[in-house]
Protein backbone atom coordinates (compact mmCIF):
# COMPACT_ATOMS: atom_id res chain seq x y z
CA UNK A 1 0.00 0.00 0.00
CA UNK A 2 1.58 2.91 -1.50
CA UNK A 3 2.00 6.92 -0.48
CA UNK A 4 -2.30 7.95 0.51
CA UNK A 5 -2.50 7.31 4.38
CA UNK A 6 -6.09 9.35 4.58
CA UNK A 7 -9.15 7.89 2.64
CA UNK A 8 -11.68 10.29 2.27
CA UNK A 9 -14.94 8.82 1.35
CA UNK A 10 -17.97 10.31 0.70
CA UNK A 11 -21.21 8.70 1.73
CA UNK A 12 -24.33 8.93 -0.13
CA UNK A 13 -23.39 7.50 -3.62
CA UNK A 14 -19.95 6.34 -2.82
CA UNK A 15 -20.36 4.30 0.22
CA UNK A 16 -24.23 3.55 0.57
CA UNK A 17 -26.58 3.90 -1.98
CA UNK A 18 -29.13 5.74 -0.56
CA UNK A 19 -30.87 6.56 -3.45
CA UNK A 20 -34.78 5.43 -2.44
CA UNK A 21 -34.62 7.11 1.08
CA UNK A 22 -33.25 10.51 -0.06
CA UNK A 23 -35.56 10.53 -3.42
CA UNK A 24 -38.84 9.65 -1.38
CA UNK A 25 -37.87 12.42 1.34
CA UNK A 26 -37.45 14.94 -1.29
CA UNK A 27 -40.44 14.13 -3.13
CA UNK A 28 -42.47 14.41 0.09
CA UNK A 29 -41.05 17.99 0.54
CA UNK A 30 -41.81 18.95 -3.00
CA UNK A 31 -45.95 17.18 -2.18
CA UNK A 32 -46.00 20.84 -0.17
CA UNK A 33 -45.37 23.30 -3.20
CA UNK A 34 -48.09 21.56 -5.53
CA UNK A 35 -44.58 19.60 -7.28
CA UNK A 36 -46.11 15.95 -7.43
CA UNK A 37 -44.74 12.90 -8.80
CA UNK A 38 -41.28 14.27 -10.15
CA UNK A 39 -39.65 12.54 -12.91
CA UNK A 40 -36.93 9.96 -11.61
CA UNK A 41 -33.98 12.15 -13.14
CA UNK A 42 -34.67 14.97 -11.73
CA UNK A 43 -35.08 13.49 -7.85
CA UNK A 44 -31.51 11.88 -8.78
CA UNK A 45 -29.50 14.87 -8.34
CA UNK A 46 -30.53 15.05 -4.63
CA UNK A 47 -28.49 12.72 -4.07
CA UNK A 48 -24.95 14.10 -2.63
CA UNK A 49 -24.93 17.86 -2.83
CA UNK A 50 -26.50 19.88 0.11
CA UNK A 51 -30.14 20.07 -0.49
CA UNK A 52 -31.02 23.39 0.04
CA UNK A 53 -28.55 24.27 -2.89
CA UNK A 54 -30.48 21.37 -4.76
CA UNK A 55 -33.56 22.90 -4.33
CA UNK A 56 -32.65 26.21 -5.70
CA UNK A 57 -30.96 25.15 -8.65
CA UNK A 58 -32.72 21.70 -10.02
CA UNK A 59 -36.29 23.79 -8.87
CA UNK A 60 -35.44 27.50 -8.87
CA UNK A 61 -36.55 27.63 -5.29
CA UNK A 62 -35.54 30.96 -3.34
CA UNK A 63 -33.77 30.59 -0.26
CA UNK A 64 -36.83 30.86 1.87
CA UNK A 65 -38.70 28.12 -0.27
CA UNK A 66 -35.68 25.52 -0.35
CA UNK A 67 -35.35 26.33 3.95
CA UNK A 68 -38.79 25.69 3.85
CA UNK A 69 -38.22 22.44 1.88
CA UNK A 70 -35.66 21.22 3.73
CA UNK A 71 -37.58 21.13 7.37
CA UNK A 72 -40.09 19.11 5.40
CA UNK A 73 -37.78 17.08 4.18
CA UNK A 74 -36.42 16.46 7.57
CA UNK A 75 -40.09 15.95 8.79
CA UNK A 76 -39.97 12.81 6.75
CA UNK A 77 -36.28 11.48 6.14
CA UNK A 78 -35.31 10.33 9.93
CA UNK A 79 -38.58 7.77 10.13
CA UNK A 80 -39.00 6.82 6.68
CA UNK A 81 -35.69 7.26 4.55
CA UNK A 82 -32.83 7.38 6.43
CA UNK A 83 -32.33 3.79 5.98
CA UNK A 84 -33.84 3.28 2.99
CA UNK A 85 -30.14 2.51 1.88
CA UNK A 86 -27.74 -0.22 1.22
CA UNK A 87 -24.00 -0.24 1.17
CA UNK A 88 -22.55 -0.69 -1.99
CA UNK A 89 -21.30 -4.30 -2.77
CA UNK A 90 -17.73 -4.77 -1.53
CA UNK A 91 -17.67 -1.61 0.18
CA UNK A 92 -17.37 -3.20 4.19
CA UNK A 93 -14.76 -5.10 3.00
CA UNK A 94 -12.74 -2.18 0.88
CA UNK A 95 -13.08 -0.16 3.93
CA UNK A 96 -12.32 -2.92 6.90
CA UNK A 97 -9.33 -3.84 4.63
CA UNK A 98 -8.43 -0.34 4.48
CA UNK A 99 -8.46 0.14 8.53
CA UNK A 100 -6.42 -3.16 9.02
CA UNK A 101 -3.75 -1.53 6.70
CA UNK A 102 -3.59 1.16 9.22
CA UNK A 103 -4.98 3.51 7.03
CA UNK A 104 -7.58 6.43 8.21
CA UNK A 105 -10.78 6.17 6.71
CA UNK A 106 -12.81 9.31 7.04
CA UNK A 107 -16.27 9.78 6.43
CA UNK A 108 -16.53 13.36 4.88
CA UNK A 109 -20.17 14.03 3.64
CA UNK A 110 -22.50 17.03 3.08
CA UNK A 111 -25.79 15.12 5.24
CA UNK A 112 -25.84 16.44 8.83
CA UNK A 113 -23.48 14.54 11.21
CA UNK A 114 -26.51 14.07 13.09
CA UNK A 115 -28.11 11.45 10.49
CA UNK A 116 -24.64 10.30 9.16
CA UNK A 117 -23.29 9.06 12.39
CA UNK A 118 -26.72 6.90 12.87
CA UNK A 119 -26.35 5.54 9.49
CA UNK A 120 -23.24 4.00 9.47
CA UNK A 121 -24.01 2.82 13.54
CA UNK A 122 -26.83 1.00 11.29
CA UNK A 123 -24.59 -0.85 9.12
CA UNK A 124 -22.36 -1.57 11.08
CA UNK A 125 -19.06 0.01 9.76
CA UNK A 126 -18.60 3.16 12.17
CA UNK A 127 -15.81 1.43 13.86
CA UNK A 128 -13.91 1.73 10.83
CA UNK A 129 -14.11 4.98 10.88
CA UNK A 130 -10.72 7.49 11.77
CA UNK A 131 -12.81 10.38 11.83
CA UNK A 132 -16.69 11.23 11.09
CA UNK A 133 -17.51 14.61 9.09
CA UNK A 134 -20.36 15.83 8.05
CA UNK A 135 -22.08 19.55 8.63
CA UNK A 136 -24.57 20.35 11.82
CA UNK A 137 -28.33 20.67 11.61
CA UNK A 138 -27.93 24.28 11.40
CA UNK A 139 -24.79 25.01 9.09
CA UNK A 140 -25.18 27.15 6.20
CA UNK A 141 -21.95 25.96 4.37
CA UNK A 142 -22.27 22.56 3.45
CA UNK A 143 -19.76 22.71 0.92
CA UNK A 144 -17.36 19.51 0.37
CA UNK A 145 -14.28 22.44 0.17
CA UNK A 146 -15.15 23.32 3.88
CA UNK A 147 -15.63 19.96 5.23
CA UNK A 148 -12.04 18.91 4.01
CA UNK A 149 -10.43 21.47 5.48
CA UNK A 150 -11.94 20.70 8.72
CA UNK A 151 -11.15 16.79 8.40
CA UNK A 152 -7.53 18.02 7.75
CA UNK A 153 -7.43 20.26 10.85
CA UNK A 154 -9.24 17.65 13.45
CA UNK A 155 -7.41 14.87 12.21
CA UNK A 156 -4.04 16.83 11.93
CA UNK A 157 -3.51 15.48 8.37
CA UNK A 158 -1.04 15.94 5.40
CA UNK A 159 -2.23 16.87 2.18
CA UNK A 160 -0.07 14.81 0.11
CA UNK A 161 -1.28 11.90 2.33
CA UNK A 162 -5.03 12.55 1.46
CA UNK A 163 -7.15 10.63 -1.14
CA UNK A 164 -11.15 11.90 -1.56
CA UNK A 165 -13.06 9.17 -3.18
CA UNK A 166 -16.48 10.62 -4.10
CA UNK A 167 -19.14 10.09 -6.79
CA UNK A 168 -20.30 13.78 -8.17
CA UNK A 169 -18.45 16.76 -8.80
CA UNK A 170 -18.86 18.30 -5.57
CA UNK A 171 -16.19 15.67 -4.21
CA UNK A 172 -13.94 15.90 -6.82
CA UNK A 173 -14.04 19.95 -7.49
CA UNK A 174 -13.52 20.07 -3.21
CA UNK A 175 -10.33 18.36 -3.71
CA UNK A 176 -9.01 19.89 -6.08
CA UNK A 177 -10.16 23.29 -4.28
CA UNK A 178 -8.45 21.96 -1.02
CA UNK A 179 -5.29 20.18 -3.43
CA UNK A 180 -5.80 16.87 -2.70
CA UNK A 181 -5.68 13.93 -5.14
CA UNK A 182 -9.47 12.16 -5.91
CA UNK A 183 -11.00 9.41 -7.22
CA UNK A 184 -13.87 9.19 -9.24
CA UNK A 185 -16.19 6.39 -7.95
CA UNK A 186 -18.07 5.65 -11.16
CA UNK A 187 -20.81 3.43 -9.84
CA UNK A 188 -22.29 6.38 -7.90
CA UNK A 189 -24.49 8.74 -8.87
CA UNK A 190 -22.56 11.46 -10.77
CA UNK A 191 -22.10 11.25 -14.14
CA UNK A 192 -19.04 9.95 -16.07
CA UNK A 193 -18.37 13.45 -17.49
CA UNK A 194 -18.33 15.67 -14.44
CA UNK A 195 -16.17 13.72 -12.39
CA UNK A 196 -14.07 13.12 -15.53
CA UNK A 197 -11.08 15.67 -13.92
CA UNK A 198 -10.13 13.12 -10.85
CA UNK A 199 -6.72 11.56 -10.56
CA UNK A 200 -8.15 8.14 -10.74
CA UNK A 201 -11.10 6.38 -11.05
CA UNK A 202 -12.70 2.96 -9.49
CA UNK A 203 -15.68 0.71 -11.38
CA UNK A 204 -16.40 -0.90 -8.04
CA UNK A 205 -15.72 -0.50 -4.38
CA UNK A 206 -13.21 -2.90 -3.88
CA UNK A 207 -10.89 -1.09 -6.98
CA UNK A 208 -9.69 1.31 -4.47
CA UNK A 209 -7.18 -1.25 -2.84
CA UNK A 210 -5.10 -1.47 -5.62
CA UNK A 211 -4.68 2.72 -5.98
CA UNK A 212 -3.76 2.90 -1.89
Amino acid sequence: MGKYQNILLDLDGTILDSGPGIKKSVQYALDHFSLYHQPEEKLRRFIGPALTDSFMRVYGFSTEQAEEALSYYREFYPTNGIFDASLYPGMEECIKTLAEHGKKVILLTAKPIYFAAQITKHFRISDYFFLEIGTELTERDSSKAHLIEKALRDGNLKKEECLMVGDTKYDIDAAKEVGIDSVAALYGYGSPEEIASANYSIQKPLDLLSLV
